[in-house]
């Protein structure tokens, strides 16, 4: 389990700011923030070097890429054991069509989140790619019809400068 890092109305603030657009400048964050740029640079790389900040994505439409229909799958494993768990999400995570993949607990062991061009692609996907696996003993297919973003992580205001 990693440990939480102690961040300031400061740290808050910049880390708001980056959520919502992480092209935004230092200089315009520093002004934002009301501190010096060059304390907004140190701040942001204490961030990223302490784990705050994973990194910058950019985000891909799967429907303008010919991957209009996704679903989530989950994935029983048996033997769900050690050695079948890391080979199986590495198989899982090359797969093209796969964006995310959760461990669970309960009677699923994994969820998968996938993105295909149509129902004969998620078939194929669902036989070829699981199925055919000998440790995977069921898989259960949801189509996902919308979804909406959720976030940004941090508290939409804070106590603190230039809240």
């Amino acid at each position: 389990m990693t440990e939480s890092v102690v961040l300031d109305p400061v740290d808050l603030q910049l880390l708001r700011l980056l959520q919502n657009d992480a092209r935004t400048t230092y200089r315009d964050l520093a002004a934002q923030v009301g501190v010096a740029p060059s304390t907004c640079l140190d701040r942001v790389t204490r961030l990223r070097r302490c784990g705050v900040i994973l990194g910058h994505q950019l985000r891909l439409d799967p429907a303008k890429l010919g991957r209009g229909l996704q679903a989530l799958l989950s994935v029983q494993v048996r033997p769900h054991r050690r050695e079948l768990v890391g080979p199986f999400v590495e198989r899982i995570r090359a797969l093209p069509e796969a964006l995310t993949v959760f461990h669970l607990t309960g009677p699923d062991d994994y969820l998968v989140h996938v993105a295909v061009a149509d129902m004969a692609d998620l078939q194929r996907l669902v036989l070829d790619d699981f199925t055919a696996h000998r440790e995977v003993a069921r898989v259960e297919t949801r189509l996902i019809f919308q979804q909406w973003e959720c976030g940004p992580l941090l508290p939409p205001t804070t106590a603190g400068p230039n809240p």
